[in-house]
C-alpha cells in the first residue's frame, strides 16, 4: 500500500514540477525572534498584491512561489513589529527574517496567535491555540499557572470533574487525546492526580489543539490531538527565568552553545509542600518534580538538528507503608534538512516511557506496570506553487506494555512473584496531504492516512470456545468471565491479529468576504490503544492495552460545520462549530467487573459504540484595554452496548446512557483588563452541568441485609460546577534592562462554591438509616507567585 501512495505523490510533483519551474521561482525562509535568535511558529508572511500568503511551520520555515517581478513582503505576528520588505524575483531565493517584539502588551490576550483575517479564508477549523503569554495571565490554582487548566476555557474541552487527570474533547474519552510533546507522546499528562500539568510554561514555545478536522499528519486516537512545542533557547545571550511559588517553584535557563548556532534550554519545576509536614512530624509527603532539556545545532543553512528531553515523577509516601511513584519519560533527536526553497524535511527519533510503581509495605509487595514506545517518523513539506502544498510523510511506533509485575518486599511477606503477560505491538502509517486554493475565496485542505496495526505475540494468549472470552448467563440475566479452553505461546516475532485502516480527511472554507466564511469537514481516524480503567478520570494505576484477537481498533467519523466573522477591523471575532461524532467498537465493562490485575482483561469487557454531537460557540474581543473572551458548548455524549444476540441484553439494557464525562451546558468566560502600567487584572468564571452518576432508587431486606437498587446507568447528575477565580499581576516600574520581575495574587473558587467531587451512599452506623455523603476537594485557596527573569 505504501508504494502506490508514493508513487502518486511522486506523479504530482513531477506534473506541477514541469508546470511551474520555467514560470515561477520559490520564496523561502525562516522567521526567529531577533533577541534569541528562536524559531517562530504560525507567522503570517504575505504577498499583499497577489492576495497571498503562507504560515511558518512548526520549525519557522515559510515557501512561497513568485513569478518574476518586484513583490512588497509583509511579516506579521501578534506581539510582534511588523517587518515589510521590498524584494525583486529573478531567481529562487532565501530570505530570513527577524522580528522584534513589539512594546505594546494589548494584544497578548488574543488566543489566535494567526492573523484573523487568514484565519477567514483558511481551511483549518475545530483547532484551538493557546499563548504562552495569555495561558500566563489567567488565574492560577496552587500560585502557578496550567496548560491543562488552561485549556478548559476553550469550548469543547472539559474535565472529569475538580482535580481529576486529563481533558476531554467533544464528548470524548481522557485517553482518545493525543498529546504530543515535541512529537514524543506523553501517556499521562498530569502531576499530583490533576492538580499540576505536566508542561513547564516557561519551556513552551507554541500549543495547538485540534479538535476537528485533524490533519492527516496525525493519527492513533479518536478525540483530539494536542501538539505542543517547547522553545528552542537563545543562541545570543544567557536568560534564565522563573517563580517562586506557595508550594512549588520553578526555574529555566537558556543560552548560546555556540553564538549565533547552537543554544541550550535546561528547566526544573518542584514541590515542596510536603517539608511543612516533617516540621510537624509528619511522615506523609506527595510532591513532584520534572525537568525540561532542549539542544538546538545550526550544522549549516540546509540542516539542523535538536534534541529533546523531558523528565518527570511523582511521589507518594503514606506513613512508609503505601509509596506510589510514576511519571512520563521522553527524548527525541530531530534533524531538519532543506533539499531546495521547495522541500522541507524533518526526521525524528523518538522514545516514549511511562512508568507507575507502587509499594505496599503492609501488605509486602512492589508493583510495576507501564508502557514504553519507539517511534521513527520522516515528514516533507513540500511547496509545489502559491496554491498547491504537498505534505506527505512516514510514522513507525513499536510498542511495548507491561501490564503489571507483583513483587514480594521479602522473603518473608507471604507474597508470591507474579507477573502479567507483557504485549508488544507495531503501529505503522504512511499519509499525504494537500493544501490546495482551489480558488480566491474557496480553499481546501484534503488528505489520506493509511494506518495498520500487527499485534505480536505473547507468552501466553487464551482461546475460548466460539472465540467468545464473555458469555452470557440468560438465566441471571448477567455477564461472567468465559473457560479458556486452550492456551497458545508466541513469541515476539510471530503476528498474532492485523487490522489496516484507511483514514481520509477533508476540510473545506469559503469566504464571502474579508470578514465572513463558512468551512465543513470531515475525518475518519482509528486507534489501536485502549486505556483500561472504569472511572471517567483516570488513575495513575489504570493500563494501557493494544488492540489484538478480542479487543478492535476504534473508529472514528467526525463531520463538523462552522461560521466565522470578524467585526471591526478584527478587534472582535465570532467562531461557531456544531458537530457530530460516532466512534465504533467503544470499550465497555460488564457489571462487577475486575480490571485491576487481571491478566485476562478480555473476559470482562464488550465492544460497544459511542456518539457526541453540540454546538460551540466563541466570541471575543482582540484588543483594547478590556480583552477576553466567552465560550458556551452545549453537547451530549452517549455510550451503547447492545446484546450480540437477540437474546442477549447488553449493558443497561442495549439502551444509550450518558458518558461518564457527559456535561450539557459548559460556559466559560476569561476577562483581563489593564487598569494601569503596574497593574494587571484577570478573571475567568465556569459554569458546567453535573457529571453522570448512578444512585440507589430503593432498597430490599434480604436476610437481614439490606441491599440497594441502583437506577440505569448515569441516569443521574452530581450538582452543577461553578466557581469564579481572580487575580492580579503587579509589574514594579522602572523595570531593570537586565532584571525584570512581577508578583501575581491570585484566589481560586472567590466565592468558595463545594462543588461535589462524588457522592457516595452508605449505611449509618449509629442510626443504621441510608445516607449520602458528599465529597469536595477544594474551596478556596488564596496563592502568591514571585515571577522573574534576568
Amino acid at each position: 500500500m505504501k508504494f502506490p501512495l508514493y508513487l502518486l505523490l511522486l506523479i504530482f510533483c513531477c506534473t506541477f514540477s514541469q508546470n511551474y519551474a520555467q514560470s515561477t521561482y520559490g520564496l523561502s525562509g525562516t522567521v526567529i525572534n531577533a533577541k534569541s535568535n528562536e524559531t517562530l511558529i504560525g507567522v503570517n508572511v504575505l504577498i499583499p498584491s497577489q492576495n497571498t500568503g503562507v504560515v511558518t511551520n512548526e520549525y519557522g520555515f515559510y515557501a512561497i512561489k513568485l513569478t518574476p517581478g518586484i513583490y512588497e513582503v509583509v511579516v506579521s505576528y501578534l506581539g510582534y513589529q511588523t517587518v515589510t520588505k521590498t524584494i525583486k524575483i529573478e531567481e529562487d531565493t532565501n530570505l530570513n527574517f527577524e522580528l522584534q517584539e513589539s512594546s505594546e502588551n494589548l494584544e497578548e490576550v488574543v488566543i489566535n496567535s494567526n492573523n484573523n483575517r487568514l484565519n477567514i479564508k483558511s481551511p483549518e477549523m475545530s483547532v484551538n491555540k493557546l499563548s504562552i503569554k495569555t495561558i500566563k495571565k489567567l488565574p492560577a490554582i496552587f500560585g502557578e499557572v496550567d496548560v491543562i487548566k488552561s485549556l478548559l476555557l476553550l469550548p469543547g474541552v472539559s474535565n472529569a470533574g475538580e482535580g481529576s487527570s486529563g481533558f476531554n474533547v467533544r464528548g470524548g474519552a481522557v485517553d482518545q487525546n493525543l498529546i504530543l510533546l515535541d512529537e514524543a507522546t506523553i501517556f499521562n499528562s498530569s502531576h499530583l492526580f490533576g492538580f499540576f500539568s505536566v508542561f513547564n510554561p516557561d519551556a513552551i514555545k507554541d500549543l495547538k489543539l485540534y479538535k476537528g478536522g485533524i490533519p492527516a499528519k496525525y493519527g492513533g486516537r479518536v478525540s483530539s490531538v494536542l501538539d505542543i512545542y517547547q522553545r528552542d533557547g537563545n543562541s545570543k545571550e544567557f536568560k534564565a527565568q522563573g517563580g517562586i511559588g506557595v508550594i512549588s517553584s520553578r526555574l529555566l535557563a537558556e543560552g548560546p552553545i555556540v553564538k549565533d548556532k547552537g543554544s541550550f534550554l535546561v528547566g526544573g519545576r518542584s514541590s515542596y509542600a510536603h517539608l511543612f509536614l516533617k516540621l510537624t512530624d509528619n511522615p506523609n509527603s506527595a510532591y513532584f518534580y520534572d525537568l525540561n532539556a532542549k539542544l538546538s545545532y545550526k550544522l549549516s543553512d540546509k540542516d539542523k538538528l535538536l534534541f529533546s528531553g523531558y523528565f518527570g515523577r511523582d511521589v507518594f509516601n503514606i506513613n512508609d507503608n503505601f509509596k506510589n511513584n510514576y511519571g512520563n519519560s521522553v527524548f527525541n533527536l530531530r534533524w531538519n534538512h532543506l533539499f531546495s526553497d521547495e522541500i522541507f524535511t524533518n526526521l525524528s527519533l523518538i522514545y516514549s516511557d511511562y512508568y507507575y510503581g507502587l509499594t505496599l509495605n503492609f501488605v509486602g509487595f512492589n508493583w510495576d506496570s507501564g508502557i514504553k514506545n519507539l517511534n521513527i517518523k520522516y515528514d516533507f513539506n513540500h511547496y509545489l506553487n502559491e496554491t498547491f502544498k504537498l505534505k506527505y510523510g512516514t510514522h513507525n511506533t513499536y510498542y511495548d506494555f507491561n501490564p503489571g509485575e507483583i513483587e514480594p518486599v521479602d522473603e518473608d511477606s507471604g507474597i508470591n512473584y507474579f507477573k502479567l503477560d507483557e504485549k508488544y505491538a507495531i503501529e505503522n502509517a504512511t499519509y499525504l496531504a494537500v493544501e490546495h486554493k482551489i480558488a480566491n475565496n474557496f480553499t481546501a485542505e484534503y488528505g489520506l492516512r493509511f494506518s495498520n496495526f500487527f499485534r505480536l505475540g505473547q507468552d501466553k494468549l487464551n482461546e475460548y470456545a466460539n472465540n467468545e472470552a464473555v458469555i452470557y448467563n440468560p438465566e441471571f440475566d448477567i455477564y461472567q468471565e468465559a473457560e479458556p479452553i486452550n492456551q497458545r505461546s508466541y513469541s515476539k516475532s510471530e503476528i498474532i491479529k492485523t487490522y489496516s485502516n484507511l483514514e481520509p480527511r477533508l476540510a473545506l472554507a469559503y469566504s464571502f468576504n474579508r470578514d465572513q466564511s463558512v468551512k465543513a469537514s470531515y475525518n475518519r481516524m482509528a486507534q489501536y490503544l485502549h486505556l483500561i480503567s472504569n472511572t471517567s478520570s483516570p488513575t495513575p494505576l489504570d493500563v494501557w492495552a493494544p488492540s489484538g484477537p478480542f479487543i478492535k481498533p476504534q473508529i472514528l467519523d467526525q463531520y463538523a460545520v462552522g461560521y466565522f466573522q470578524n467585526f471591526s477591523n478584527g478587534n472582535y471575532t465570532l467562531e461557531t462549530e456544531a458537530f457530530y461524532k460516532n466512534i465504533k467498537n467503544r470499550i465497555d465493562y460488564v457489571d462487577g467487573a475486575n480490571l485491576i490485575a487481571n491478566n485476562n482483561i478480555e473476559t470482562v469487557i464488550l465492544n460497544g459504540k459511542s456518539r457526541a454531537y453540540g454546538l460551540e460557540i466563541m466570541a471575543k474581543k482582540n484588543e483594547g484595554r478590556l480583552t477576553g473572551w466567552l465560550s458556551y458548548t452545549l453537547s451530549k455524549a452517549e455510550q451503547k452496548t447492545p446484546g450480540r444476540t437477540p437474546e442477549e441484553s447488553g449493558i443497561n439494557n442495549g439502551d444509550w446512557y450518558a458518558a461518564g464525562y457527559d456535561k450539557t451546558h459548559d460556559i466559560s468566560l476569561t476577562l483581563s483588563y489593564d487598569l494601569a502600567t503596574k497593574w494587571q487584572l484577570n478573571s475567568n468564571f465556569i459554569f458546567q452541568t453535573g457529571l453522570p452518576a448512578t444512585f440507589p432508587t430503593g432498597q430490599y431486606n434480604y436476610r437481614n441485609i439490606t441491599v440497594p437498587i441502583f437506577s440505569d446507568r448515569n441516569s443521574n447528575r452530581l450538582p452543577a460546577y461553578h466557581r469564579l477565580d481572580i487575580s492580579a499581576t503587579y509589574t514594579p516600574k522602572p523595570q531593570s534592562k537586565d532584571f525584570k520581575s512581577s508578583w501575581n495574587f491570585g484566589i481560586y473558587n472567590l466565592y468558595d462554591r463545594q462543588n461535589t467531587y462524588s457522592l457516595n451512599f452508605a449505611r449509618n452506623s449509629d442510626n443504621g438509616m441510608n445516607e449520602a455523603t458528599r465529597l469536595s476537594l477544594f474551596g478556596i485557596i488564596p496563592s502568591v507567585t514571585y515571577n522573574f527573569s534576568f
